[in-house]
């Protein structure tokens, strides 16, 4: 996802990062190189290097950092990025247990029902346009089964 625009607000300790879909927040405290009351926020712009997918900022100090957009839409927990994160962990696991399986490919496209094309499209972790119920279900032909577990978040 591209960042349009970034802005810093020293007052609020954060950036306010504009990508096409949202207006997102990023608080100071989730950056590696920290600014303080004597070491504020100077500048901060989207990083071309990055094809606008970052923005680096510079400090009264001189130091530099970067952020990525993925960093600041794990941070505003984005619905579509945490459900690409669950899909690319499940084709991740699902490439390593078609890589263990005792079944032959064409056994498992088969048990499938679907076509080579669309079984090597679920095994490549970049593609997100396939689904999570495409994933259980190669999972659940490699005998695996799945449990989703929710728990309160850890500090």
């Amino acid at each position: 996802m591209k960042i349009r625009s970034v802005s810093f607000n020293n007052r609020r300790k954060g950036f306010e990062v504009r990508t096409p879909r949202a207006v997102l927040w990023f608080p100071y405290g989730k950056l590696e190189a920290r600014p303080g009351p004597g070491n504020p926020v100077v500048r901060v712009s989207v990083d071309p290097e990055l094809a606008r997918e970052g923005f680096t900022y510079r400090l009264g100090s001189g130091e530099e950092g970067t952020v990525h957009v993925e960093q600041v839409l794990e941070y505003n927990q984005d619905p579509d990025h945490l459900r690409n994160l669950l899909l690319y962990k499940l084709t991740v696991e699902a490439q390593k247990r078609v890589a263990r399986s005792a079944l032959s490919r064409r056994e498992i496209i088969r048990r499938l029902g679907t076509s080579a094309a669309q079984f090597y499209r679920l095994l490549d972790q970049t593609n997100y346009r396939k689904s999570v119920d495409q994933v259980l279900t190669l999972l659940h032909v490699l005998d695996c089964d799945v449990d989703l577990v929710v728990r309160a978040k850890s500090a």
